[in-house]
Parts: structure tokens; sequence; C-alpha cells
């Protein structure tokens, strides 16, 4: 039985659209050039599988197909923090800011910063 795809970035795809992102519009020359640790083939499949996916776009100039994102980052960021919310903390944000602040992923200033986004949302 074949594997579901999954909507969620892997960290070879999340490569890939951090330089399209930084980039804009790019070739798979252009993506390949600034990873040159991959293969162009490698970088050609990748991209194909991001556009399945949703995230880019293609069009075609002269001989090369140029891929834009449709997805911006704050977007993908989005969908994953939901992803990791629904698959490890039941849907409840509490849970996971809980777990960072046990965790001590967290900095003092950080914990300042979230007080004073709560606070802000009580107020409006």
């Amino acid at each position: 039985m074949a594997r579901k795809k999954s909507v969620n970035l892997t960290d070879a795809e999340l490569r890939l659209m951090e330089v399209i992102w930084q980039r804009g519009a790019s070739t798979v020359a252009d993506v390949a050039d600034t990873l040159p640790q991959l293969a162009y083939s490698t970088v050609l499949t990748t991209l194909r599988i991001l556009e399945e996916k949703g995230y880019l776009t293609h069009t075609k100039e002269g001989r090369a197909f140029v891929y834009a994102p449709v997805v911006d980052r704050a977007e993908a960021s989005r969908s994953a923090v939901r992803h990791l919310l629904g698959r490890f903390f039941g849907n409840r944000p509490d849970l996971l800011v809980l777990n960072m602040i046990e965790d001590e992923a967290i900095t003092h200033d950080e914990l300042e910063r979230l007080k004073q986004l709560i606070r802000e949302e009580k107020e409006s």
C-alpha cells in the first residue's frame, strides 16, 4: 500500500522553500546553485513535489520552468504549528506552551513577550 502524501514540509522541502522565499521566483538551476550539496535532479524532483503539495507554482520561460511560492513562510509556519498541535498536543495550544516552559526551551524575555501578547489579546 502506498504511503499517504503529507502536506507538511519535510526538512529537505523546507530547505528548498527557504531558498525560494528568500530569492523569489527561481529556476531549478537557481535553486541547485544555491544548494550545491544537492543534485540538480533532486532539486527538480523536490520542486515538483512542492508544486503537487500546493506550495509552489511554475511558469515556463523559454526552456526553463520558473517556480514561485504560493504559500508564504508565515502561512507555512502556522500550518506546521497546527499540525504539531493536533498530532502531539490534542489541539491544545496551552499544552504546547506549557511543554516549552517546562522544558526550559523558552527564555525569560520570550516568556515576558508571551505575557504581553496575552494581556494585549485580553484587552482587544
